[in-house]
């Protein structure tokens, strides 16, 4: 099994041959949940791409860890990158489209406050749900052993959405009458692409016909419909396929 991650606020000054210090709540998780000891593999990343893999050297009291670091690693950028715009889901099934997109491999997602959302973000609520979102992208950072978390942006308009996929070198929408599969689309080689997950209601004519105006086409993913909570992370596995990251 591969060494367990946690979460560091930095990594400047890392080096092969040096020490750092795990503390706080993911010192506790470390010493207390995972009960990690003197010897154990160990990785610290900062979320943004480097990653610190060395051994424990000491666990002390019950959040704190000295880690003896023997590589530091930096991950590139990648070719292509990949952004899903998520309706807001009902419930809980928002976490866990950011989970499995996590995992998965996407590299951001936006909120999106579609016409159809039963859920809405207002106000406490807005703050709270966000800070659900991110929370959960950084534990399904951990849990997949990423260097490299998602960014989750702030919740957007349907209008900001169509400025996005304005910017973007390939922009799509998922609807299942989509002329096109998602599985032939030509995609750039290098750049971002920005795809499109609407709501259970799916997506209101109005926004389609926003989005095709800012160059995103409809595009099917396959012969049965997905939930919001699951489409998301069946075209970004498709995406890395087709893009080479997972070669």
């Amino acid at each position: 099994m591969t060494a367990p991650v946690f979460v560091v606020d930095s990594l400047v000054g890392a080096r092969p041959g040096g020490t750092l210090v795990l503390d706080g709540p993911e010192g506790r998780h470390a010493v207390s949940v995972r009960r990690l000891r003197a010897g154990e593999d160990v990785v610290l990343t900062d979320g943004a791409g480097t990653g610190a893999y060395g051994t424990v050297a000491a666990a002390e009291g019950k959040d704190r860890l000295t880690v003896a670091v023997a590589e530091v690693r930096t991950e590139p950028a990648p070719p292509v990158r990949i952004t899903v715009v998520q309706a807001l889901p009902k419930g809980d099934r928002g976490e866990l489209a950011v989970e499995t997109m996590t995992e998965t491999g996407v590299d951001a997602v936006v909120p999106w406050a579609a016409s159809r959302c039963v859920t809405q973000w207002r106000g406490e609520r807005a703050a709270k749900s966000l800070a659900k979102w991110r929370a959960t992208a950084r534990e399904a950072g951990k849990q997949s052993r990423r260097l490299t978390f998602p960014e989750v942006g702030e919740a957007r308009t349907t209008k900001q959405v169509a400025e996005l996929l304005a910017e973007a070198d390939f922009a799509a929408v998922l609807h299942e009458e989509g002329a096109a599969p998602l599985a032939t689309a030509e995609l750039p080689a290098s750049g971002s692409v920005v795809l499109v997950v609407g709501p259970e209601g799916g997506v209101a004519p109005d926004e389609l016909a926003a989005f095709e105006a800012a160059g995103a086409a409809p595009y099917r993913l396959g012969p049965t419909v997905l939930r919001t909570s699951t489409a998301g992370t069946a075209a970004t596995a498709l995406l890395l396929g087709r893009t080479g990251r997972w070669s």
